[in-house]
């Protein structure tokens, strides 16, 4: 499930930032080390048939092993952010996803303007490397 979460990315503020229970945080931590990791990455993916299809389209679309680390540490910036400005609430989470789906300008306007950055550098960079 965090891995269909995280590659879909979803909102972050640091505004409403909550704190986060020592649950949370260690889940956070583990799920952040996860993506980040190739190795844990590939094993996460390989436990689900949903999760190695995502994974088939976001390689397919990013077209090179970097690009494709670099969505995953892109990811992992957005879901820190939006665990914080959620307090780590699953539902809010989600709802989250669903706004972001209805709406991804509204979506790209909670990001941190360094993940925002980020998130329009590696756009640019796939679709370089598409030309």
């Amino acid at each position: 499930m965090a891995v269909a979460v995280l590659l879909g990315l979803t909102m972050a503020t640091s505004a409403g930032a909550q704190a986060l229970d020592p649950q949370a945080t260690e889940a956070l931590a583990s799920t952040l080390k996860m993506l980040i990791d190739p190795s844990q990455r590939s094993a996460a993916i390989a436990g689900s048939p949903q999760a190695t299809a995502i994974d088939q389209q976001i390689r397919s679309l990013t077209g090179s092993e970097a690009l494709t680390q670099e969505f995953f540490a892109l990811a992992a910036d957005v879901f820190q952010e939006m665990t914080v400005a959620t307090g780590g609430d699953a539902d809010k989470m989600l709802q989250a996803l669903d706004g972001a789906r209805s709406n991804p300008s509204g979506f790209a306007a909670t990001l941190s303007p360094a993940t925002l950055e980020r998130l329009r550098a590696l756009s640019v960079q796939i679709s370089d490397q598409k030309r």
